[in-house]
């Protein structure tokens, strides 16, 4: 069971029971489609899970500067889910740990929304302790994380967990203490922030030091995750991508970010500044 999350103007959380209505939209489960008859022909079925399952794309990351460079081979697979394959917010993050890996090194970092987990794989290669976090409702891109992991050798010091964003669940009160909360293109849609905010303001409310580094793609000028930050008992600072050599059309030896717009946040509780 799991049970909706909230915070009272007095700063404390209540929590009520959950049901299927309580899931954000973006967290429903992907359905398979069946054919007129409603039923699935199981050799054909077959083959598209395991087409599902496979990775399609292996895409490698080169990040490099004049003290050293690491190297990243994310699995990717053409499916409808967004979390299969690599976001362009995902190389700016990946790029800001890189740059800053002295301050990751021995650190605990969660990544939610991992995805195909680039940043969380740059994490782990660069000394961190990670644990990698999406949707349980969508255990392919779970499987996909942990392809990642076994694919850049980093399996042995990195978790992979289901957490559900705005949810008390399980996993959720499972969570230790950690350094950084990571996330990257999270706020892709207006309905999710709320849910992202209170997940994150929960997991601070266990790190007193921690912050969350998280840059998304500036989709509309309407959207404004800093009206919700107070509500959290939180506050951001911004980062300028030149500060970490992230203002490029290119990065890591890859196409991505291309020409979109980011804004990277560091957001941590009100009482740690």
């Amino acid at each position: 069971m799991s049970v909706n999350l909230k915070k009272s103007k007095a700063g404390e959380y209540d929590a009520s029971e959950n049901g299927e209505e309580g899931i954000a939209p973006q967290q429903k489960p992907f359905h398979e489609e069946k054919s007129e008859s409603g039923e699935s022909d199981d050799g054909e079925s077959l083959q598209s899970e395991e087409k599902l399952d496979s990775p399609n794309v292996f895409r490698k990351f080169h990040f490099a500067d004049e003290s050293g460079s690491l190297d990243v081979t994310i699995p990717e697979v053409l499916h409808p889910s967004y979390g299969m394959y690599t976001w362009p917010g995902a190389v700016v993050l990946a790029q800001y740990i890189w740059h800053n890996r002295d301050d990751f090194y021995g650190k605990k970092v969660l990544e939610i929304g991992a995805g195909t987990a680039l940043p969380g794989i740059v994490a782990a290669k660069c000394g961190a302790c990670v644990t990698l976090s999406d949707n349980e409702l969508t255990p392919k891109i779970l499987k996909n994380c942990a392809r990642s992991c076994e694919e850049n050798q980093v399996s042995d010091r990195v978790k992979v967990i289901p957490l559900l964003w705005g949810l008390v669940t399980q996993s959720l009160l499972q969570i230790e203490p950690v350094d950084f909360i990571i996330g990257s293109d999270c706020f892709f849609d207006p309905k999710v922030f709320e849910d992202i905010l209170m997940t994150v303001s929960f997991i601070l409310e266990k790190s007193s030091a921690a912050e969350f580094l998280s840059v998304y793609q500036i989709r509309s000028a309407d959207w404004n995750i800093r009206a919700s930050l107070r509500q959290w008992q939180l506050q951001c600072k911004s980062v300028p991508l030149k500060d970490f050599g992230a203002d490029a059309n290119s990065l890591a030896d890859s196409d991505l970010p291309g020409n979109h717009s980011f804004e990277f946040l560091r957001i941590n509780t009100i009482r740690n500044r």
